[in-house]
């Protein structure tokens, strides 16, 4: 079996073999196959083979005015949900970003700032989630934050240099759920957050 990836953190359990770990390409991420064994619930063990693409871990974050009642989130092209049926390739979601060898914490707080303008102090975790396990592995570590109009010292946008052109929404609390249930905010990240300061009564 080849080296592991940076990162993984992988060895044989009483249900798991690892065989061969393959890099396919290493164009912009890493896309690996992995050849594995699995013992079956009937005790009989099957060879698999799957594919995982490693683009790393990330971290995004729910920003709410409660003073103001509006939650602050991004709007920018991307390109995955054009080709799927986005029809203009916009999605509306929470600030986030790649962790790049940074603590979660310390990544989010610089992705708000970068995409919004916002300078925030420490922010809540509140999940740490696998959000697309059957072929990424990436986890995801979200948050909450409460800020005020203070907290904002810059227009954000996002790095030109990354590609970045992010457009800075802030939108009622009353108008979150009509968003959801229309289709206007289709992120995950973004509904699982807005959900949970529902659940929660972050808001109120």
């Amino acid at each position: 079996m080849t080296d592991l990836p940076k990162g993984w953190s992988v060895r044989d359990q009483d249900h798991l073999r690892l065989n061969d770990i393959t890099c396919l390409s290493d164009n912009w991420y890493h896309l690996y196959r992995v050849s594995f064994d699995l013992k079956r619930s009937d005790g009989t063990w099957q060879t698999q083979q799957r594919e995982a693409y490693d683009r790393g871990n990330g971290a995004g974050i729910l920003l709410y005015n409660r003073r103001d009642r509006t939650v602050i989130l991004t709007r920018q092209f991307r390109l995955p949900s054009f080709v799927n049926g986005n029809e203009d390739g916009m999605l509306i979601e929470v600030p986030a970003g790649l962790l790049d060898d940074r603590d979660p914490a310390s990544a989010v707080i610089a992705e708000v700032e970068e995409e919004t303008g916002y300078k925030i102090g420490k922010p809540s975790l509140v999940f740490d989630l696998f959000m697309s396990p059957g072929s990424v592995t990436e986890r995801l570590h979200l948050f909450v934050a409460e800020v005020t109009r203070d907290h904002q010292e810059g227009a954000g946008g996002g790095l030109e240099e990354e590609g970045e052109d992010i457009h800075v929404l802030e939108i009622s609390f009353a108008d979150l759920v009509p968003l959801m249930a229309d289709g206007r905010i289709r992120d995950a990240k973004t509904v699982i957050l807005v959900q949970h300061a529902l659940l929660t009564g972050l808001f109120d």
